[in-house]
């Protein structure tokens, strides 16, 4: 087991792996910018080192900072969270070459799911089931047409290195095809640095199913389950359940199966999470994750086990500690994303937190790094905590939802608890009808 774990990130979840390095007896170490001095994993941390002002390039981006903290601390291995570094296969290759360990799969593995085209061909090679599209890069307007008429408009373009819903547009004709094509590369272009783009058939209304997969990197893999993400706003999820209200227990089996053995054949090593969209019963990879996610917590309240345990277990070579077998589901659990943001426009709201109370009682988890009086700096992601609901059955987690929600108290700052507390009342969200374009439509007949 490591003797010090270095925690290459901020907020919320460098306050989660701190907990869990606690508990495992571990020493830590975290860095932070000179805007986080005063952040809580900081003031927690049995040792910090500031890398760097406020501006992310400067600081949680700067790798020869990270590594040079390691080094002056003595870690032994890296925990980078999600987000900054956490898919950065460069990281992960220059943590190897000075004998420190990155808590998360190889860089070879990162590499070949953070590119789109590659994860796809890798997908289909492991049997995981994928969207119709073309089999790589798209460049010339020729063969785009070609290959919409094969696989039938609409369709989405789609930039190869991208994420966050950039570089990704839809051509529901012949006609809206040039325009799309040049916008999706222009745009991916620009924020990538990268304008390939491939195409794939744009599905109407799909729900967004993820499953949490585990390998030890030697050839053993299991699935948690899967998580509904579906609840997104500009292909930024909102609200994670687990498991997902639209499928069966047959379903939930084979497509959990079929990824823990993919992961598996791959030689995988720690956590990562395959992405898929869901329509009429038919499952598609979009990609995957190689590293922990947001909304990882509503993965351990139902089945018990505490995921950042498990990736700190298996980065040191002591393998999975449970067998599929051993992975039973108890009810039912939610997340809410809580953003320092506007609930209606959504734009940021930075600001100090004049008085910060968190729901309590059963069943109910709230991760946070925030607190009365803590400035919420405006450089980074506005995520500042995660309302996280379980209960026997999903009407007993609605119904605990909601009442936590009426506890949860923010003030000073705008934040996105109005939303949610608008969301529980909602018939379609109580029957768990909804897809990924819902919330946008409830949103414009909101305004």
């Amino acid at each position: 087991m490591f003797q010090k774990i270095l925690i290459a990130n901020r907020g919320e979840i460098a306050l989660r792996v701190l907990r869990a390095c606690k508990e495992l007896g571990i020493q830590t170490v975290v860095v932070h910018s000179t805007a986080d001095a005063d952040a809580m994993h900081v003031r927690l941390a049995d040792e910090s080192v500031c890398i760097g002002p406020p501006p992310s390039r400067d600081s949680y981006l700067n790798i020869h900072q990270i590594v040079a903290a390691c080094e002056i601390t003595g870690a032994d291995a890296v925990h980078p969270g999600y987000g900054f570094l956490s898919e950065n296969a460069k990281f992960a290759d220059i943590l190897a070459a000075h004998n420190i360990t990155f808590i998360g799969p190889t860089g070879d593995h990162i590499r070949i799911m953070g590119d789109k085209i590659e994860a796809k061909r890798t997908a289909k090679r492991l049997g995981i089931p994928v969207v119709p599209g073309s089999d790589g890069a798209v460049t010339e307007e020729k063969e785009a047409r070609r290959i919409a008429a094969e696989i039938g408009y609409p369709v989405i373009i789609k930039a190869s290195a991208g994420g966050g819903g950039r570089g990704m547009k839809v051509a529901r004709s012949e006609a809206e095809l040039e325009i799309a094509l040049q916008t999706a590369r222009s745009e991916a272009g620009a924020a990538f640095g990268d304008d390939a783009v491939y195409i794939e058939k744009y599905l109407e209304k799909p729900r967004h199913i993820e499953v949490q997969v585990f390998g030890d990197g030697a050839g053993r893999g299991v699935h948690f389950g899967e998580r509904d993400c579906s609840l997104q706003r500009r292909h930024q999820k909102v609200w994670e359940e687990a498991p997902s209200p639209a499928l069966n227990a047959e379903e939930r089996a084979h497509i959990g199966g079929v990824c823990a053995k993919a992961i598996a054949d791959l030689g995988y090593s720690g956590a990562g999470t395959i992405e898929f969209l869901y329509e009429n019963g038919e499952f598609y990879f979009i990609e995957m994750n190689t590293r922990l996610q947001v909304e990882h917590p509503v993965t351990e309240a139902i089945t018990g086990i505490d995921l950042v345990h498990e990736q700190i277990r298996v980065a040191s070579g002591g393998g999975l500690s449970v067998r599929q077998e051993d992975i039973k589901f108890n009810g039912h659990a939610i997340e809410c994303r809580i953003n320092a943001e506007d609930p209606r426009t959504f734009t940021p709201s930075p600001g100090t937190i004049t008085h910060f109370h968190t729901p309590g009682g059963l069943g109910i988890r709230v991760d946070s790094g925030v607190y009365s009086g803590y400035k919420i700096p405006p450089y980074y992601d506005s995520l500042i905590g995660k309302l996280i609901v379980h209960g026997r059955n999903r009407v007993e987690c609605m119904m605990r939802l909601r009442r936590a929600l009426d506890e949860f108290v923010v003030d000073g700052i705008k934040t996105t608890l109005p939303l949610f507390r608008d969301l529980v009342g909602n018939a379609d969200i109580a029957n768990g009808d909804y897809d990924i374009h819902w919330l946008e439509k409830y949103l414009a007949k909101e305004e």
